[in-house]
């Protein structure tokens, strides 16, 4: 409350004062730069040879506020700053210098990219913010990503030793078949940088089915989101986009255990397993997973838990919010690296208007 006042009654003035009105969406950049002060993550990497870089904060300030206006390209973000003089002045560009160059914007998001850094902003964010509460409900789930480039060539590995036939039919008397351990319990015990390496990250097809039951497919990535229930994303991963929901949900736990601590983790039948409601009870949550009759019975909720399920909504608003509102379908970057960073700003940006609707 200290900072929100500070912001309205000191800082709105003065910037007020010196370019002019500032519009209600510039008002809330204001307020979501203060929020996650990303220009203390930068670090700079000019090594006192030849012309001194850019200032980094600033170039992150603005990719910043190309998520909150949803500006779809980075030509457009600089078309906007170069006219409207509010907007630089909020992001820190100097209003007597020349604005940096589009090749300067791209070297310096390959860079925010390679180290990750509105992943760790938004990581910082959140401890600061909901580190120290009690959070009630988590809510998993995994949203298409479309991106503009091909998918990758499958190139097996030379060490890969080709699969043995299974036989068909029943075992033979005496015979014993290899139970080979499945793709979730082979991730059982593993640290999370190791489970983090092991995720296919490339770009490819995948498909899923919607809420009405249809079958979409799309070329690129898949976002996996663990959002709590005031609609706060958590922590997020990008995996391609042909791996299953379920192979994200053991990482995804584990990056969100280090965050925060809650009582229910909340997922859709396509995390139906025993191993994943055996992995949320060991970090001391109740999971509560849609039931996958798999051409069996279907087992229904207690009313208890279908009452507490409903809170599941949220990661689905969280989706929607984040492609609707802050970049998430506008890819214009190719590889998982930078586009991770893309849709991470927009993450930013959605962490910190869910802090500010709270706040009012």
């Amino acid at each position: 409350m200290q900072r929100w006042f500070v912001i309205q009654h000191e800082l709105m003035p003065e910037l007020r004062s010196e370019v002019g009105a500032l519009t209600p969406k510039l008002e809330h950049l204001i307020h979501t730069l203060e929020w996650v002060r990303i220009e203390e993550f930068v670090s700079s990497t000019w090594g006192g040879c030849g012309r001194p870089e850019h200032d980094r904060g600033m170039l992150a300030n603005a990719f910043v506020a190309k998520a909150v206006l949803g500006l779809p390209t980075t030509a457009g973000l600089i078309e906007r700053l170069a006219v409207d003089r509010a907007l630089r002045r909020i992001c820190g560009f100097s209003m007597w210098k020349k604005l940096p160059g589009e090749s300067t914007f791209s070297r310096a998001f390959a860079e925010f990219a390679e180290a990750g850094l509105a992943e760790r902003t938004h990581a910082a964010l959140v401890r600061e913010t909901l580190g120290n509460r009690l959070v009630g409900h988590i809510s998993r789930d995994g949203t298409a990503i479309e991106a503009r480039e091909k998918p990758a060539k499958k190139v097996d590995s030379p060490e890969a030793q080709p699969a043995e036939k299974k036989k068909r039919g029943r075992p033979g008397k005496g015979e014993v078949r290899e139970v080979k351990p499945g793709k979730l319990e082979q991730q059982q015990g593993k640290p999370l940088a190791q489970l983090l390496k092991e995720l296919p990250r490339d770009c490819d097809r995948g498909s899923k089915s919607n809420a009405q039951g249809y079958k979409n497919s799309w070329n690129g990535y898949k976002l996996h989101l663990d959002t709590a229930d005031c609609g706060i994303p958590v922590s997020a991963l990008l995996s391609s986009a042909s791996m299953h929901d379920s192979l994200a949900a053991i990482p995804l736990s584990l990056m969100t255990a280090q965050r925060v601590t809650n009582c229910y983790d909340l997922m859709d039948a396509a995390y139906c397993s025993s191993v994943l409601r055996e992995h949320s009870r060991s970090l001391g949550h109740v999971p509560l997973i849609d039931h996958n009759p798999r051409r069996g019975e279907k087992i229904e909720f207690a009313p208890c838990e279908a009452q507490r399920y409903k809170e599941r909504t949220q990661a689905e608003r969280a989706n929607g919010r984040l492609k609707d509102d802050f970049g998430g379908r506008h890819i214009r970057v190719r590889g998982n690296a930078k586009v991770m960073s893309h849709l991470m700003f927009g993450v930013l940006a959605l962490t910190a208007d869910q802090l500010l609707r709270l706040l009012t």
